[in-house]
């Protein structure tokens, strides 16, 4: 048996599980960028300790995970350069946007904000035509 789609399940549970519980405990929309540019840029509305305990979450408990028994295989099938720009243009879109996936699609769509819901769809639309140019115009980026 492949448990991948369960890696999948199991991910996504997690995320709306902290989305949630932010936003009940705390009356905090949990955007991960939102949460990472204010800790960067040291603005004073709201806790940093709580803001560097989710970022450390965020990045611990996968880094826990592989300690434990290690990771699903990954493949990048693309260069490091290449992954490096991606990931810059996906940082300045989240600027842009006023939010990221995880802001506008988990916790803007599950409030019904128009807002994000323009911009999740947004980004699906984006994303599905710059994978169909990568893959199949301008030959597999």
């Amino acid at each position: 048996m492949n448990p991948d789609w369960l890696y999948g399940l199991g991910g996504g549970l997690m995320i709306g599980l902290a989305a949630a519980l932010l936003l009940l405990l705390n009356g905090r929309i949990a955007g991960i960028s939102g949460i990472f540019g204010a800790m960067v840029a040291g603005r004073p509305d709201g806790d940093a300790f709580e803001r560097l305990a989710f970022l450390a979450a965020l990045i611990g408990v996968p880094a826990l995970y592989v300690f434990a028994g290690g990771a699903p295989a990954a493949n990048a099938p693309a260069s490091a350069p290449l992954l490096v720009a991606a990931g810059l243009l996906v940082g300045m879109g989240t600027r842009m946007g006023g939010g990221c996936t995880s802001g506008h699609g988990v916790c803007g769509m599950s409030r019904f904000s128009p807002r994000s819901i323009v911009a999740a769809v947004t980004f699906m639309l984006v994303g599905a035509v710059v994978a169909t140019l990568g893959r199949h115009v301008i030959g597999g980026l």
